[in-house]
């Protein structure tokens, strides 16, 4: 029997400094790479191997784990995924805001936001059931790792004939039984966006009896929830009651306070959701942006303040522009403008820079792009999340730690999604890994030249795979996917 210690590395990262993912300090040290996994991390001076990267002067850290994307379409459209891997994401947790591309049933209804996961060309990946979805990610796999949820709004399209309305029982059970086979079908979660309004007449018992399925599967309950602004407070509590009814953990998607009648509210929700972390499971995500991007709203209250257009189909030429001056021209308010625009997607500046640093440096936050793949013009946080948190936020405004910028990327995402053996710098870890330079690592997408690829990225590793190397993309694709365990009796 061969002794895998005797053997050659695969990939040999030597003279690093290694921020583990756990918030320990960092340490020197090199990290040896086989059959996929961390075989060795320590002194490595003259082990053989087949490839040697040089990380002096580097930062060695587990790969990204992005929490909150819309990926689900691109991993398998446009698998290289170049604006994920160029910032060091080697893992994307699909399916969130309430949509997937999976269960959709043949012939029912497509609204806005599921448009949202449409390919450039406007064809969108469906799929009748879940194991569909996953099997199609396994048959191709991209250069990232894919931890996919199922979206309450896709169950809800498929089930309920009038979409105004609460579900009836009879839907309820047919969204239960789309849920369960999902789970069985190895999916993390389950996703809300009661927000929009597919999903936004489902009250709080519908949302509950749907998800039961969840309780004691291992997976959890993630949100957009239904009021980001003057119902806030109302929206976490039920968030939190959601989460006891169920006795599951959940997961706030991207905090904030919109609208200028909301900024510093941050001061309130915190404590609040503390508080809840007390008796509870609750954790949340965060993208270091102070511009959302979603959809382009028709209601005059959406439509406040500045608002830059992404997308949109009838009137591509308008991709980068206000929707402000965009109403001027035609002569028209900007409902009217917003409605000729449709479908479409925006860009709107309605959050707080303090209330971002607020929620950013919570303890618990972890760090999600919600970046939408569509588009010449789309938000830079698609391309510039990553290293937005580790340049700007931890190195120049001095935040929190750059071991802490990496645990809230890494370690953190992966204990709260369950993802297994990733997240962390050790020894039987899948080699999700991310080589940096701290000193000059940072985002150059910005809002005028959003899909401009991160600096100071030195290399990404997936599965053991030299993906991203110096400014390019390697080829390789060895992403995998990351399905639910059982939970452990």
């Amino acid at each position: 029997m061969t002794d895998e210690t005797t053997l050659p590395f695969d990939l040999l990262i030597l003279g690093g400094t290694v921020i583990d993912g756990t918030r320990a300090p960092r340490f020197k040290a090199d990290v040896g790479i086989r059959a996929g996994r961390i075989a060795a991390v320590g002194d490595l001076t003259g082990q053989a191997s087949r490839r040697t990267l040089d990380a002096a002067g580097k930062i060695v850290a587990p790969g990204f784990i992005d929490s909150h994307t819309h990926d689900d379409g691109a991993v398998l459209s446009a698998p290289d995924m170049i604006p994920k891997v160029s910032q060091g994401v080697t893992t994307v947790v699909t399916g969130n805001c309430g949509i997937s591309v999976a269960p959709l049933l043949p012939g029912s209804a497509r609204p806005m936001p599921l448009t949202l996961l449409a390919n450039e060309d406007g064809t969108a990946a469906e799929f009748a059931r879940f194991a569909d979805y996953v099997a199609a990610l396994r048959q191709a796999p991209a250069s990232v790792n894919v931890a996919p949820m199922v979206g309450h709004t896709t169950l809800r399209i498929s089930a309920v004939a009038d979409l105004d309305r609460a579900a009836t029982p009879d839907e309820i059970a047919a969204m239960q039984g789309m849920l369960q086979e999902a789970l069985e079908a190895g999916a993390v979660g389950i996703s809300t966006g009661t927000y929009y309004p597919p999903a936004a007449a489902a009250p709080t018992e519908e949302v509950i009896e749907v998800c039961r399925p969840l309780k004691g599967s291992g997976a959890v309950y993630v949100t957009h929830m239904r009021n980001e602004a003057e119902g806030c407070i109302e929206s976490l509590n039920e968030t939190f009651e959601i989460g006891r009814a169920l006795d599951v953990p959940v997961v706030i998607s991207h905090h904030k306070l919109n609208r200028e009648a909301n900024f510093g509210k941050s001061k309130l929700t915190l404590p609040l959701i503390r508080a809840a972390m007390e008796c509870q499971c609750v954790a949340l995500d965060c993208y270091p942006y102070n511009a959302s991007s979603t959809m382009l709203h028709t209601e005059a209250e959406k439509l406040e303040g500045r608002v830059r257009i992404a997308t949109s189909k009838p009137h591509p030429e308008c991709a980068g522009r206000d929707l402000a001056d965009i109403a001027a021209e035609w002569g028209v308010d900007r409902v009217e403008a917003a409605q000729r625009l449709q479908p479409a997607s925006a860009i709107y500046f309605s959050m707080d820079e303090g209330d971002v640093q607020a929620i950013l440096a919570f303890e618990e936050t972890m760090i999600g792009s919600d970046g939408l793949p569509l588009g010449e013009k789309p938000h830079p946080r698609l391309w510039g999340t990553f290293p937005r948190v580790l340049g700007h936020y931890s190195r120049d405004l001095k935040l929190f730690p750059l071991e802490t910028a990496v645990w809230k990327m890494s370690g953190l995402t992966a204990k709260n999604f369950g993802i297994a053996e990733r997240g962390t710098i050790a020894v039987g870890n899948h080699a999700d890994i991310v080589l940096f330079d701290a000193a000059t690592v940072h985002d150059a997408a910005t809002y005028d030249t959003p899909c401009e690829p991160a600096q100071g990225i030195e290399a990404v590793i997936v599965n053991g795979a030299l993906t991203w190397w110096q400014g390019a993309h390697c080829g390789a694709k060895a992403g995998q996917v990351l399905t639910r365990r059982p939970p452990q009796a």
